[in-house]
């Protein structure tokens, strides 16, 4: 674990409200690589959760989320750094939805397969930098018996789950306490930084309520937001493959407010919370933006950048993140913060083989030796790699050790 700078935004400070924007762009890629094949035409009028897009991956639809008219197609940026082909809406900011909006008083009251089909009606994906479908988690016949809430945010900057957490305290916990039931889980862990007091307080506030549910203070340094990791510190469990192997569902803060909105509301995800910050940054706040809004839009309304040259521009954090060409880049479901920085690129040396990046790798692995042969890069086990960034952050010769390795990944497949 390393400790590692980054001022994030105080949890209490005011959200500012984005979800005013004229034009929305609906990849038809995902981070995942799902493609998603369109089920609209220029000219067809949408309203918030009819579905637009459909893959064969996973039962999950992409969905409109606003209304108005379909104006064309258009190619963006997304997270992953690729451009991809958009389905362009026009907003006409009458929120007219496809399913009406009820409250549900009990939501602890559903079945399981009730659940599981308000989690793919709804989109619910992983909202922590994942975008994996929720519901897959859920699917299980394994006994689950712990769910891990993660709130633990290691990645520098980033504060979005912060800000939800704080925000919208009751109605995570009252999410949590229903997926117990609805789940038949015996107990759940929120966890959470050690140094984020001010939420773990306004949580113990509220948590007593919930006797299933407990708090768990995890380390402020990174990855300590691993789901390996997490899993481990908090249970003393290990597995393979998958965290069900040994009764454990782990979901996201953010993933798990999504959750409370479609049981109590039926509601699909069309916004999110942001953390637009960093040196490059005049005013760094957390947003509330529509899912599909295009950063530059942000950026011309609230003037966001300082007067810096060679602006370098991050989406989702800077640690497991690459440098964006541009902001012209749709936020989408998985994007937890964008980090601007001052850009000024210092030049990579060789190797000088000093072992930094093998001392502080999660996986024991040797980076500088996997870049040097890729040849052995299977028998190296490159694919314990968890991309997490942390060879390249403490490398003397500024060699980019995490991009070589995922390029390294991406010709095995």
């Amino acid at each position: 674990m390393v400790p590692i700078e980054g001022k994030k935004i105080s949890p209490t400070k005011k959200i500012i409200d984005n979800l005013e924007i004229q034009i929305i762009y609906a990849p038809l890629e995902s981070k995942l690589g799902y493609i998603y094949k369109p089920t609209v035409k220029p000219g067809d009028y949408v309203k918030v959760g009819d579905i637009i897009g459909k893959t064969t991956v996973a039962d999950i639809p992409l969905v409109a989320t606003v209304s108005g008219y379909v104006v064309g197609f258009d190619e963006k940026y997304i997270s992953s750094g690729k451009k991809v082909k958009c389905i362009v809406i026009e907003n006409d900011f009458k929120e007219k939805c496809l399913t009406k909006v009820g409250k549900k008083q009990n939501i602890s009251k559903l079945s399981k397969e009730e659940f599981i089909y308000l989690l793919k009606s709804c989109a619910v994906t992983g909202m922590g930098g994942s975008d994996f479908p929720t519901y897959i988690k859920y699917e299980t016949d394994k006994k689950i018996k712990y769910l891990i809430v993660n709130g633990v945010e290691c990645e520098p900057y980033v504060s979005s789950d912060a800000a939800t957490l704080y925000l919208k305290t009751e109605e995570i916990l009252e999410s949590i306490d229903a997926v117990l039931d609805i789940m038949d889980i015996d107990e759940a862990y929120i966890a959470i930084s050690e140094d984020n007091t001010s939420t773990i307080k306004h949580l113990l506030k509220h948590i007593n309520s919930y006797p299933n549910i407990k708090i768990f203070p995890i380390m402020n340094a990174y990855p300590s937001g691993y789901e390996r990791y997490l899993i481990s510190e908090i249970l003393g469990l290990t597995y393979d493959k998958l965290p069900n192997e040994v009764g454990v569902i782990c979901d996201n803060v953010n993933t798990m407010y999504e959750i409370y909105e479609a049981l109590k509301f039926n509601k699909p995800l069309t916004e999110r919370i942001v953390s637009i910050t960093g040196p490059g940054i005049k005013n760094p706040s957390n947003y509330l933006v529509k899912i599909g809004t295009n950063l530059n839009e942000i950026a011309m309304k609230v003037d966001l950048y300082k007067n810096i040259k060679n602006l370098s521009l991050m989406v989702g954090g800077i640690m497991m993140s690459s440098s964006m060409p541009s902001d012209d880049v749709i936020i989408t479901k998985d994007v937890t913060g964008i980090i601007v920085l001052n850009g000024n690129e210092e030049k990579e040396l060789p190797c000088i083989k000093c072992g930094k990046c093998s001392e502080v790798c999660p996986m024991n692995l040797i980076p500088s030796l996997i870049v040097s042969n890729p040849k052995q890069a299977t028998y190296l086990k490159i694919n314990k790699c968890i991309n997490c960034g942390l060879c390249t952050y403490v490398c003397p010769s500024k060699i980019e050790v995490r991009e070589k390795i995922k390029a390294i990944k991406e010709g095995l497949k």
